[in-house]
């Protein structure tokens, strides 16, 4: 009996040994070779200018794992990262991958764009800006950077387009607000409005009328001083203003004693 199970358990490690010889011990099946993170990144680019933008997204975020800090193609991926998020319709994602693009890689060609696209998100964003300027002030103030940062390039000269829009409409809708006051006689508060379009939107087309007006508000409350000094101002950088002879009349005196305001 026991020499029958002493035959039995030498067959089992007999088999055992063979099967162990069919598979060497420690080797595994082995995976398919990985993908270069150029080659991933070359494809990513071919799915983005075709217009897959879910995929080629996929794809840049593996990359960004697999690049090391400090190659330079990492730049280009974090950038064209931040334009898929974008064109998907992710703004607040993209404003805050191009911003951290713009400032990570401040010495590379992607740093402008990176403002630029930082600044369109965030306009894009400006859903009501009759009720909540805030999306609107951060984009003006991201090109406004743009154009002090990289003023000889090429996203420079696009974003001062938006800053001219923006300006204008900024300025516009404190000229308003200034209005409001002005003709209920709160002409405490109409002056700040006034001065408010002045100092933040000089070039604006709004400007001169804003001067005009806080003309007005001076001689309502009989301002003298500020009411000379002011037209001085008017007539010393915009001397082609509609309205300028009539609101500022050529003698100081007569300027100070004039009693009815226009407001257009």
């Amino acid at each position: 009996m026991a020499r029958q199970q002493t035959i039995g358990i030498l067959a089992a490690v007999m088999a055992f040994a063979g099967t162990a010889a069919c598979h060497p011990r420690g080797r595994t099946p082995q995976a398919p070779p990985a993908v270069a993170p150029d080659v991933d990144r070359r494809r990513a680019m071919d799915l983005f200018h075709r217009g897959d933008f879910r995929r080629a997204q996929t794809i840049l975020q593996r990359v960004t794992f697999e690049l090391t800090p400090g190659t330079p193609e990492l730049a280009e991926v974090r950038y064209y990262l931040a334009e898929c998020s974008f064109q998907l319709g992710d703004y607040v994602q993209a404003a805050s991958d191009f911003r951290k693009v713009a400032d990570e890689f401040s010495t590379t060609e992607f740093a402008p764009p990176a403002l630029l696209r930082a600044g369109d998100a965030n306009l894009r964003l400006w859903r009501r800006p009759e009720l909540d300027p805030s999306y609107g002030e951060t984009a003006l103030a991201i090109y406004q950077e743009l154009a002090g940062r990289f003023p000889d390039s090429d996203a420079a000269a696009r974003g001062r387009v938006h800053v001219r829009r923006l300006e204008n409409q900024f300025a516009e809708k404190t000229y308003k607000t200034g209005i409001f006051y002005l003709r209920r006689k709160a002409f405490d508060s109409a002056i700040i409005y006034f001065k408010d379009v002045i100092a933040n939107y000089p070039t604006a087309d709004r400007a001169p009328d804003a001067l005009l007006r806080l003309v007005d508000s001076y001689r309502a409350i009989g301002y003298k001083q500020e009411l000379q000094e002011t037209c001085e101002h008017l007539r010393r950088f915009y001397p082609k203003a509609a309205g300028l002879d009539r609101t500022c009349p050529a003698t100081a005196d007569s300027s100070a004693t004039q009693a009815t305001p226009s407001t257009p």
